[in-house]
């Protein structure tokens, strides 16, 4: 199979939670153990820094990539999901993975997927360890995908553990309080590995020393131990606690001589994030007059900061384009949108997309009045088209509606 070939059957034959949603998810590490034995236990010979949390965890990766990058060192970066390309889940130095690699790597295993079923997260964890290792990294930065007690990427061993924050999200999955949500994020804390958490509340902290103590864990949370940090390409007002984050990882990291990472790679590593990692979506500015931003935050969590800082914009109308999966919590999410915005309803184009009429109708009920759109693209053209020169649009609600626009 070719590399459109490889990814079609990659999408179709397994499931893959971020379009199919809770058929895909499973709730254990069994097949990635299995996996991993297959491979010859690729992890076992990676140095890792394992980065979970509900909101942030990517920018955090990314950030810590960049500036380990600034530093000298062979870094690959696994995060997920990917907004265009397969192939920005896996990552050396900014450098996606070949294509003819995937291919080789699946047609090598096609037999041991199809007989195991596979989940699509769990191959792509086996495939992203194999390669670091094949490339000789010197360090890794792995983003978990869901979870982290159960999530497949929790078979490592990692140098640092990183928990960002905790918020109410995927709680079919997780739990409905944010104790049970803090309880599977610490699932990666490991026995004597250092713990940094980013940002807690009073129902996570407990939970994160009584798990901290119980595997020995040094434990540091960085919204306390860090008050300054540095200028960086990430834009967004929920970056400053992502910086404090990796600010506080690279202090522990330095202190322990896990490595050695001086102050100058940290100004130019977060001042070249972007150029260093490809990463994008997070606050991204696609146009001037009107201001058009987008961003990925999709939850109640993340997208109460991104709702804040539209507030300190100065515009003469908000245009906002919407669309959600159906798995979200509408109550929880469509009173954290302004009253005073022009909605264009539509739907991701994936299976787990929102129909933009269900959209609509409920977001009504919280006063939020516009239009649907068959999809993104429309939704998109036609706020464009209908915005005046000192107006702002801003372009969210889902990871997918920001893709289909880049």
């Amino acid at each position: 199979m070719n590399y459109p070939e490889t990814l079609k059957w990659m999408f179709n034959q397994l499931p893959m939670y971020q379009t199919q949603g809770a058929t895909a998810y499973r709730k254990d590490i069994t097949n990635t153990v299995l996996l991993s034995n297959h491979l010859g236990n690729p992890e076992k010979n990676l140095k890792c820094i394992h980065v979970a949390g509900t909101n942030g965890k990517g920018s955090t990766s990314h950030l810590l990539a960049s500036v380990l990058q600034e530093a000298g060192y062979n870094v690959g970066l696994y995060t997920s999901p990917h907004l265009k390309d397969y192939r920005e889940r896996i990552v050396i130095n900014g450098k996606p993975i070949p294509e003819q690699y995937v291919c080789n790597f699946i047609n090598k295993n096609k037999a041991f997927f199809e007989t195991h079923e596979l989940s699509f997260f769990e191959m792509s964890v086996g495939l992203a360890f194999e390669y670091f290792v094949k490339q000789k990294t010197d360090i890794n930065i792995i983003e978990v995908g869901m979870g982290g007690r159960l999530d497949s990427t929790n078979i490592i061993t990692p140098i640092v553990s990183v928990i960002t924050n905790i918020g109410l999200d995927h709680t079919q999955f997780l739990g409905d309080t944010l104790e049970a949500i803090a309880y599977e994020k610490a699932g990666i804390i490991k026995s004597n590995i250092p713990i940094i958490i980013g940002e807690y509340t009073t129902e996570t902290e407990s939970v994160f020393l009584t798990k901290a103590k119980e595997m020995h864990s040094e434990i540091y949370f960085a919204s306390d131990l860090i008050q300054e940090t540095y200028p960086s390409a990430l834009l967004g007002d929920y970056q400053v606690q992502n910086k404090k984050t990796v600010l506080q990882t690279l202090k522990v990291v330095n202190t322990k001589k896990l490595l050695i990472v001086p102050e100058e790679a940290i100004i130019k590593g977060f001042l070249n994030v972007i150029k260093n990692t490809g990463l994008q979506g997070r606050w991204q500015q696609l146009g001037s007059n009107p201001k058009i931003i987008c961003d990925t935050a999709h939850n109640a969590h993340g997208l109460k900061i991104v709702m804040n800082q539209i507030k300190n914009e100065i515009y003469d109308q908000l245009h906002i384009v919407l669309g959600l999966v159906n798995d979200k919590n509408l109550d929880e999410i469509l009173p954290i949108f302004p009253k005073n915005a022009i909605y264009y309803f539509c739907k991701p184009n994936i299976p787990r997309g929102l129909d933009p009429v269900i959209l609509k109708e409920k977001a009504m009920t919280y006063s939020l009045c516009g239009e649907t759109y068959i999809s993104v693209s429309k939704a998109y053209l036609t706020a464009k088209k209908n915005a005046n020169h000192n107006d702002f649009i801003y372009l969210g609600g889902s990871t997918f509606v920001v893709a289909e626009i880049l």
